[in-house]
């Protein structure tokens, strides 16, 4: 397990980043401004500053990034220290599987609604960025699921995900049928609308909205959420995350997999979706405070703790 070592150069660089990268949602012009401005103070501070292709090739319409330099996410995993990603989660997503083999940590600023993996508020950033350049942020490991999809005993697709992948039934109305197996034990046989398998940082997500656990980013299990089961007593389990998990399909009219929400692919009647933690893990790194449970209390919208002694 390719696990974030306080020896290896993603760790030992990020807290005396020389060389920063800066990935922006595609398609929103709003970040524009803050990703020029962030570009401006980076570079007066004497850090080389690296804009990912695509962003630039977006919003480079709206502002000038011409005096930095412009490179692909494989460059970026070669040679910066982090990579500071504007937008939502979303865009933390993408970002995190194009990275993670690369041991490049992650900081996010968000520019979008909720942002459960984007920190930093867009008001706060530059203030922010002092304590990132002096070392001061805290690092914390995120796990992946490595997914592969094989079709008559064939390998036709893999990937991996962050938040979590999801077989389901696809546009057409009626419910799937899977087979689902533990390290080779069968399990059930599962007729719903699909099946979400979702790791801790995922838990957040669209689990959540299925009615999963919240499970602490600390944590090493994965969560298996049923989506709208037939049979009432298929519950939310969580697994440790050394298992191999299988989904075989046994009957659906127009089956699809999904990656995070954001790469999906069909299937067919037979296929099978394997999935097991995957080698790479994503390392977000915090500003000082930071604090996973007063965030949820933000996001969620939890009560306060009550005034008075």
């Amino acid at each position: 397990m390719q696990e974030f070592d306080p020896m290896n150069r993603g760790f030992a660089s990020y807290r005396s980043p020389r060389t920063i990268a800066l990935v922006g949602k595609y398609h929103s012009l709003e970040i524009a401004e803050s990703l020029r401005r962030l570009a401006e103070y980076l570079y007066e501070r004497g850090v080389s500053v690296f804009i990912e292709r695509e962003t630039a090739e977006h919003i480079g319409k709206k502002v000038d990034l011409s005096r930095w330099v412009t490179c692909g996410f494989n460059d970026i995993g070669a040679h910066a220290d982090l990579a500071i990603v504007l937008g939502g989660d979303g865009t933390m997503l993408n970002a995190a599987r194009r990275l993670a083999r690369y041991c490049v940590p992650l900081v996010g600023v968000n520019q979008g609604r909720l942002g459960f993996m984007t920190d930093i508020a867009r008001n706060d950033m530059l203030t922010c960025m002092d304590d990132l350049l002096d070392g001061r942020f805290s690092p914390e490991n995120r796990m992946l699921l490595a997914a592969e999809v094989t079709r008559d005993g064939k390998e036709v697709a893999s990937n991996m995900a962050l938040n979590d992948v999801v077989v389901d039934k696809g546009a057409i109305g009626r419910m799937i049928e899977f087979e689902l197996f533990i390290d080779g034990e069968f399990i059930y046989n599962l007729r719903s609308d699909g099946l979400i398998v979702s790791t801790p940082t995922g838990s957040t997500a669209y689990s959540m909205s299925a009615g999963g656990p919240i499970l602490n980013p600390t944590l090493t299990g994965i969560a298996l959420v049923p989506l709208c089961p037939h049979a009432l007593s298929n519950r939310p389990i969580i697994v440790n995350d050394s298992t191999d998990i299988e989904l075989r399909i046994v009957n659906a009219d127009d089956p699809r997999v999904h990656f995070d929400g954001q790469v999906t692919l069909d299937l067919e009647r037979g296929d099978c979706v394997r999935l097991r933690r995957s080698e790479h893990t994503i390392c977000f790194l915090h500003p000082p405070g930071y604090s996973y449970f007063a965030m949820l209390r933000q996001k969620l919208q939890w009560s306060e703790r009550p005034k008075g002694p």
